[in-house]
């Protein structure tokens, strides 16, 4: 499966999106009375599909959210998957990609998670942050970022929304 995905076919036109088909999500997240609990799938629960795994043979953690094509395919999953019984998506991405924008190296390493091989330790360890230099940008650093969201609200078309966190 993984290999059938074009890592070229995205769309990242900002302009106009999809009419949001099911707002019930949202309708309770403003505190309106709806007619039950909106029901959506966790990133991290993803991680038992069998679609997903095999995404992640040929693509490290990283890599999958760095690309806008793998994050939106591994959004939807969940999507398909369970057509009709969710009520919203979770953009595949993580919060680990801000402090590797800054300059800090992040493996994810095999049955234990994330890890700093030069964690900040002291005071003096915050000038090694790249943000602190002149023409940073983390509209650059985090592109990426940018694009899959997008790209993934054109690929739902109104289904549900689109959650980050």
């Amino acid at each position: 499966m993984a290999n059938s995905i074009d890592l070229s076919a995205v769309n990242f036109d900002t302009t106009s999106f999809p009419v949001l088909k099911n707002d019930l999500y949202l309708r309770t997240a403003r505190g309106e009375e709806t007619e039950r609990a909106p029901v959506w799938c966790m990133r991290q629960a993803g991680r038992y599909l069998p679609e997903f795994r095999a995404i992640r043979v040929e693509n490290e953690f990283f890599k999958v959210c760095r690309a806008p094509a793998l994050a939106t395919e591994v959004t939807l999953q969940p999507l398909r998957r369970y057509e009709g019984l969710l009520d919203a998506a979770i953009i595949f991405s993580d919060i680990l990609v801000i402090p590797q924008a800054m300059g800090l190296e992040v493996q994810m390493v095999p049955g234990k998670g994330p890890h700093f091989p030069d964690p900040l330790r002291t005071p003096d360890d915050l000038l090694r942050l790249v943000d602190r230099n002149s023409g940073f940008s983390v509209d650059t650093e985090l592109d990426y970022v940018y694009k899959a969201l997008t790209n993934t609200r054109h690929a739902l078309d109104g289904q549900v929304p689109l959650l980050g966190f």
